[in-house]
């Protein structure tokens, strides 16, 4: 499977099952995935070993040049989005300009759609650095990945590119100080012959201890909705979710399940 990629930067906007009518942005290089999770279920494919030379982002005057024209359309359309979202071919954050795009992203819209909320969704792995960390906590929507509870299950279903120090994941999630979502990606199925299971009672523990710790202000839980890289791979039940949104609820914190 070469997994679906988007081929422009800003894109829709489209239905999107936690955002409302969301516009992209995509920050990652056209026609190439890049990120720096090889996660088992991404909609985009396995993640090329391939290092992008700088030409290969759109540049910060290109993306605001791009946004610009677009909800000047959708202006006169009547049509504004509810979010304008960084997402695309992987993982926004790698932008080496993201800092600055957001800041431009954030003066557009409140010249354009000053309802419209500005959205990330990212993997958490680049949280550390310091202007994407600033970034991230200018955003209306800024929302993170977290799929397991433990080191091993985490490098099982997201598999990171890159060394990832799961301690300091989590140290650097808790230091938004609540001003984060947090995406939770829940399945099961063999990879390589290991059986992959992030439901289990005790990785679900894990992983409510860690959100507790963390306090999100809002939890999203869903399945997997698009074909995947892992043909193995189990749609979770209405149902285990749910019952894993309870735990969630007893636990004082907010959480939606999305299908």
């Amino acid at each position: 499977m070469s997994g679906f990629l988007f081929h422009d930067v800003i894109f829709g906007p489209v239905r999107s099952r936690r955002l409302g009518l969301s516009l992209g942005i995509n920050l990652l290089p056209l026609h190439k995935k890049l990120c720096s999770f090889n996660c088992i279920y991404c909609e985009c494919g396995w993640t090329p070993a391939f290092v992008p030379s700088a030409s290969e982002f759109p540049d910060r005057t290109q993306v605001a040049r791009f946004l610009e024209q677009k909800l000047k359309q959708l202006v006169a359309e009547e049509y504004l989005p509810d979010s304008l979202t960084y997402a695309g071919n992987g993982e926004p954050t790698l932008h080496p300009e993201f800092s600055g795009i957001v800041d431009d992203t954030i003066e557009l819209r409140n010249k354009y759609a000053p309802d419209t909320k500005v959205t990330v969704l990212s993997n958490s792995s680049m949280i550390h650095h310091p202007k994407v960390f600033a970034a991230l906590n200018k955003l209306d929507n800024n929302i993170l990945k977290l799929d397991a509870g433990s080191e091993k299950m985490l490098s099982l279903i997201n598999q990171p590119v890159t060394p990832l120090v799961f301690k300091k994941l989590i140290s650097g999630l808790k230091m938004f100080n609540g001003n984060l979502i947090i995406q939770s990606m829940f399945l099961k199925g063999t990879v390589d012959g290991q059986i992959i299971d992030n439901t289990t009672q005790e990785e679900v523990l894990q992983w409510l201890n860690l959100l507790t710790e963390i306090k999100p202000k809002m939890v999203m839980v869903y399945p997997v909705a698009r074909e995947t890289p892992v043909h193995s791979i189990e749609k979770i039940s209405d149902e285990v979710l749910q019952e894993i949104a309870e735990r969630v609820r007893a636990a004082g914190l907010n959480v939606s399940v999305y299908h």
